[in-house]
């Protein structure tokens, strides 16, 4: 199989920061997705990942020695790796704009660039100890660990935004905020403007917010203030 979408949007960020609010955001108006999950037991709208993404991007972490819970130092791609990616593609071949959402994605940029030249990018983050209290509920992860993989990935989308500016939002926003930032990034993206009266953010949805902690790290106080600096 050859050829790909004439349009791929990648939707970046963090675990637990945001990225299926957005990401089906996104789909509403008007943004494929391909077959992707609609229900899991920690996010009853899905996360919108498309399995078959998620598949190659563990499999190239691991062929890295790493995992999406330790990032590898480096993460190259083998041929096999890019034969796979290009068949996902061209899968999709025929699709105007396909979206693909995988926080992993973040860590294995290099790879979908080389194969993408187009590459278009949203990106989202959320605070920190918002994050640290989602992964303790559902992977059970210490706070020193997702306060670290927290700034791994963020760190990551900062430089990526640095290399070349994309909208980013931020999850920390209220409802009004974050459906009129979603809006504009829908302009910017050139999607068809949602009209339906309900939207697919759902403040019920939210249930981890930034709560009071031993003082965070200065460097991750640092990225996320960064963050904030850049974002709509």
């Amino acid at each position: 199989m050859t050829g790909q979408p004439r349009r791929v949007i990648a939707i970046l960020g963090m675990h637990r920061s945001g990225t299926s609010c957005l990401t089906g955001s996104l789909q509403e108006a008007g943004l494929e997705l391909g077959e992707h999950h609609t229900w899991n037991p920690y996010n009853r709208k899905g996360n919108r990942e498309n399995q078959d993404f998620v598949d190659l991007h563990d499999s190239i972490l691991a062929a890295n020695g790493g995992a999406w819970d330790s990032p590898p130092r480096t993460a190259n791609w083998s041929d096999a790796h890019r034969e796979r990616a290009r068949s996902l593609l061209a899968e999709y071949a025929g699709v105007e704009a396909l979206g693909f959402k995988d926080p992993r994605c973040l860590l294995l940029l290099a790879g979908w660039r080389e194969l993408v030249p187009g590459l278009e990018r949203v990106g989202i983050f959320r605070h920190p100890e918002a994050v640290a209290a989602s992964l303790l509920n559902r992977s059970q992860m210490p706070r020193q660990q997702a306060l670290a993989l927290w700034y791994a990935y963020n760190r990551m989308l900062y430089r990526e935004y640095r290399r070349k500016p994309f909208p980013l939002l931020c999850f920390d926003d209220g409802e009004a905020l974050f459906n009129r930032n979603v809006d504009d990034v829908i302009g910017r993206l050139r999607l068809q403007p949602v009209a339906a009266p309900t939207r697919f953010y759902d403040n019920t949805l939210k249930t981890y917010q930034a709560s009071t902690q031993p003082r965070l790290p200065w460097k991750i106080r640092y990225l996320y203030y960064r963050l904030r600096r850049v974002s709509l």
